[in-house]
């Protein structure tokens, strides 16, 4: 059985996670936890990094230190997954949403000056695949209307836009370390934080609204409730994991990226003669090679491709469905057709198997049996 997503010890997992029990510290915030910290700020260039219990729980930092008021309004894409916008609509903010790009499959910039209103407050650009998001237009468009821009980067880590590492583009960035991502933790996520104005209001919510971290640092003789916040620091388990695993980044990366050439390298003139398509990385970015996806003809096709692979032991799966045309998103005004791209392609797409304990011989056994698949 080959699976669509494994996970797997790669170093000190398991070491780290003895060295929490002996350090008599499992809560967060101990010494994995600032290792952490350091290797995100010093090797991505963050301003700020805090590691929270999911990704979901950044997105919720980040809509808490906008000040948003009940009816403000954010703009983030129809593809993606409902953490992206449910973290925001928790704080009585209204997503819009937008549709995405057909190359990419990344939220459609050429789209998001008509569905800014006065109560537009963000940007959420989703960069899917690990492939960034037109950052530049982006960009203009937030400066032009006085918006923030908040990454959701639960793909990206690693990416790279024109150079510049994502999660650093943005006021605010979150991250994934679900199991399912390149580096994980199982659960867990981490917020980055771009503009120092920010910094000192998000150690506060994230420790409950409490000025603790101030208190740690020796900046006052006792810490009290100050603002409002949450819980969304991770177990010392978590980011003993986490460590381990960044510490073997860059083979993650090497090896991931080994299995996604392959694919692209083999699969094209398959692709190209039974009406399949390849994904499409612009010059301008440096994917993380968190997945590898075809987008089939139609619906009808890719039902019968996954189930053909199932047939042979090989587990690929679809992904996102359209958020506009969910129970929710129809409850919040969405109606079929607002975002045609992302209808059609979210019947299409179907991800391979990709994962940090692949071997090539099992890549070549899934090529093997897509090889034999006609449309």
């Amino acid at each position: 059985m080959i699976d669509f997503n494994k996970v797997a010890i790669l170093g000190n997992e398991l070491e780290y996670v003895r060295q929490t029990f002996e350090n008599n510290h499992l809560s967060g915030d101990g010494f994995f936890t600032k290792k952490c910290h350091s290797y995100f700020e010093e090797t991505l260039g963050v301003g700020k990094a805090l590691l929270t219990t999911s990704c979901t729980h950044a997105l919720e930092m980040a809509a808490i230190l906008m000040d948003l008021e009940e009816g403000d309004e954010i703009l983030a894409p129809s593809f993606t997954f409902v953490s992206t916008v449910n973290a925001f609509l928790l704080h009585g903010i209204k997503p819009v949403i937008v549709d995405v790009r057909p190359d990419t499959l990344n939220l459609d910039e050429t789209l998001l000056e008509e569905h800014i209103t006065e109560r537009t407050r963000a940007i959420v650009p989703v960069h899917y695949a690990g492939v960034s998001c037109e950052m530049d237009t982006i960009q203009r468009i937030a400066d032009k209307h006085n918006l923030i821009i908040v990454e959701d980067n639960a793909h990206g880590l690693f990416s790279k836009y024109k150079g510049k590492n994502l999660g650093t583009l943005g006021t605010f960035a979150a991250q994934s370390f679900h199991e399912t991502k390149n580096i994980t933790s199982g659960e867990g996520g981490a917020l980055f934080i771009n503009n120092p104005a920010y910094i000192e209001r998000a150690e506060i919510i994230r420790e409950k609204g409490t000025d603790r971290s101030r208190f740690f640092r020796g900046m006052i003789d006792k810490y009290t409730w100050v603002d409002v916040g949450s819980s969304y620091i991770p177990s010392e388990i978590l980011a003993a994991v986490l460590f381990a695993q960044l510490e073997k980044a860059s083979l993650i990366q090497q090896r991931r990226k080994m299995i996604w050439d392959q694919y692209n390298q083999h699969l094209g003139n398959w692709a190209l003669k039974n009406g399949f398509r390849l994904p499409i990385i612009p010059d301008e970015c440096e994917q993380s090679y968190h997945m590898f996806y075809l987008l089939a003809p139609n619906l009808e096709v890719r039902t019968r491709f996954i189930k053909t692979l199932r047939d042979q032991d090989i587990y690929s799966v679809f992904h996102y469905l359209p958020l506009h045309l969910s129970v929710m998103g129809e409850k919040l005004g969405g109606n079929p057709g607002d975002c045609p791209v992302t209808e059609k392609i979210s019947d299409q797409l179907v991800r391979l198997p990709l994962n940090n304990s692949m071997t090539l011989n099992e890549v070549e056994q899934v090529m093997d049996v897509i090889m034999e698949f006609s449309s």
